[in-house]
């Protein structure tokens, strides 16, 4: 009883950033039918996939979570400082002036 209730209370919660993104802004959006969740807090950005993904689709969603940093965040996503995997991804980004 106690697995089924914490399993219940952690489905509630959706998306979470990790700590160090606590505060960071929140972005949204679906991409080809798949829902992602951005945080952006100063020059680090998380990207967390939603939903269940076959082992087939794991490298075309990561190149998606890469791909929407600049269109939620308008900055780059710097390719040496990705972590993480198709679940949850990490990166330093590179913005312009006004967007840090």
């Amino acid at each position: 009883m106690r697995w089924i209730l914490l399993l219940l209370i952690c489905a509630a919660c959706g998306a979470q950033p990790a700590p160090l993104m606590f505060g960071g802004a929140r972005h949204d959006t679906t991409v080809d039918g798949r829902d992602y969740v951005v945080y952006k807090k100063e020059n680090r950005v998380e990207v967390i996939r939603l939903g269940h993904a076959g082992r087939a689709e794991h490298d075309r969603i990561k190149a998606t979570m890469i791909g929407i940093v600049p269109w939620l965040t308008g900055c780059d996503v710097i390719p040496a400082s990705v972590e993480g995997d198709s679940g949850a991804m990490r990166a330093r980004v590179s913005c312009p002036k006004g967007l840090r």
